[in-house]
């Protein structure tokens, strides 16, 4: 016997509303709007005890890693603006300010 109604809905879709975008969340870094691509960085490294989390650019991430070892970034914390203190990364918030929020780019290696 056949169903009446489908148990997984109807195949109209004529009274599906139109869903808002969602807001999309400032980098930690950089402090553009996030794109597609969103990294969710541990500002204290988990291997240094940190448990928050902030939404951060790949290319954002990839140039903090690329010039901060852990325990740097654990004696930061979660203030970025030791961070921005340093001329390389000022450096690349400068240049990265006025790119495409889903721009991406090959980095550098690291630095130590």
């Amino acid at each position: 016997m056949a169903r009446k109604h489908s148990k997984h809905g109807s195949y109209d879709d004529s009274h599906v509303e139109e869903e808002a975008p969602a807001p999309t969340a400032p980098c930690w870094l950089c402090g553009r709007p996030t794109g597609k691509t969103i990294v969710w960085h541990h500002p204290v490294p988990k291997s240094r005890g940190g448990r928050d989390v902030v939404p951060m650019h790949p290319i954002c991430q990839q140039t903090l890693i690329a010039n901060f070892t852990n325990s740097e970034l654990q004696r930061h914390g979660m203030v970025v603006d030791g961070l921005l203190d340093n001329p390389n990364i000022r450096k690349f918030v400068d240049w990265v300010a006025n790119k495409d929020p889903d721009f991406t780019a090959t980095m550098a290696k690291k630095q130590r």
